[in-house]
């Protein structure tokens, strides 16, 4: 009778640890920018993934920036963050996050033929060239970020330093018109969707570009913890396989009328104010989601050298590109 009993216990036991594996994992998505961001808008296709709801299940989270996307990963909130160029080496060096790994390709700036960030001064603005900004006030979205870094490094070629020889504010992207508008500071970042404000384009006239200032930027990226890739690679490379369906999906030409209608939906204006999206006028997204690990080690040597980060980086040593390469291989 014992023996029979340790046998059906033994059984339970195996029948609770298989339900156990079978319990999709959870993937929590990060993004910021609607639109711009992937995860603000691939659950609207939804029906293109195989794998979800099956190996994993899928959650977009909102975050203000990625400073909470760093907490949240540290934390086991968060599977996914989109971090910039120069906010990974701030998370792996500042949050002692030294198994975050780049696992994708969020957008690029500056690939040739596609958009990139530019900084734009009034119309009627004396300023003529870089060094013209010297004793000026100048925008930005936030000390520090990619859109930052590449300002300051276009003013270093000038011979131009901050504080020394201007003066930087920060200001939310939504902001910046009116900023130029109203003569509070004399140069702006505009990027997408903003760089398409036919009041804006009225006003101003671009200074110089993020592809002037540093070239090609790996803008954003994705990034994993190892220790959540390692425990769940299987579901991973599925969820990879869902995304590159989707992804290829929405830059695919022949959908763009719909693509235009779904951002028209998640964004709540009007469709044809995304005839851009996803088009060569937009930024560049690489359709197999590599990313350009060239150019972000480039930006990053950037980063270190601008003093934002205290040591320099390895890129390939934090780059896992398997998952997405063994998901394209299931992907024709």
């Amino acid at each position: 009778m014992r023996s029979l009993k340790l046998a059906l216990a033994a059984v339970a036991a195996v029948i609770s640890l298989g339900a156990a594996r079978a319990e999709p994992v959870k993937i929590r998505m990060a993004w910021v920018a609607p639109v711009s961001n992937w995860a603000s808008i691939i659950l609207e296709k939804q029906d293109l993934a195989k794998h979800i709801g099956k190996s994993y299940t899928l959650e977009a989270v909102r975050y203000a920036g990625t400073p909470p996307m760093m907490t949240a990963i540290a934390t086991g909130e968060l599977e996914i963050a989109n971090l910039a160029y120069s906010t990974f080496p701030l998370a792996v060096q500042n949050a002692n996050l030294d198994d975050l790994r780049i696992i994708a390709d969020e957008f690029q700036d500056g690939v040739p033929g596609y958009a990139t960030n530019e900084w734009a001064v009034a119309k009627d603005s004396p300023i003529k060239e870089i060094k013209d900004l010297k004793g000026k006030v100048i925008a930005t979205n936030s000390v520090g970020s990619a859109v930052d870094i590449a300002a300051r490094a276009m003013l270093r070629k000038a011979g131009l330093e901050d504080k020394r020889d201007y003066t930087v504010i920060e200001a939310p992207f939504p902001t910046m018109k009116a900023m130029l508008q109203e003569k509070k500071v004399d140069l702006a970042p505009y990027v997408l969707p903003f760089s398409f404000d036919p009041q804006l384009q009225q006003i101003a006239r671009p200074l110089f570009s993020s592809k002037d200032a540093i070239g090609v930027s790996q803008f954003i990226i994705w990034a994993a913890r190892k220790s959540f890739i390692d425990k769940n690679r299987a579901a991973m490379v599925d969820f990879m396989e869902d995304m590159l369906r989707i992804e290829r999906w929405f830059l695919d030409p022949k959908n763009h009328e719909e693509v235009m209608k779904i951002a028209a939906k998640v964004t709540k204006s009007p469709p044809e104010r995304w005839d851009w999206l996803f088009t060569k006028r937009d930024y560049y997204r690489n359709p197999d989601m590599i990313p350009d690990l060239k150019a972000l080690q480039s930006n990053i040597n950037l980063t270190h050298e601008l003093g934002f980060i205290k040591a320099p980086m390895d890129v390939s040593k934090y780059a896992d590109l398997s998952l997405v390469e063994e998901a394209a291989k299931r992907v024709k």
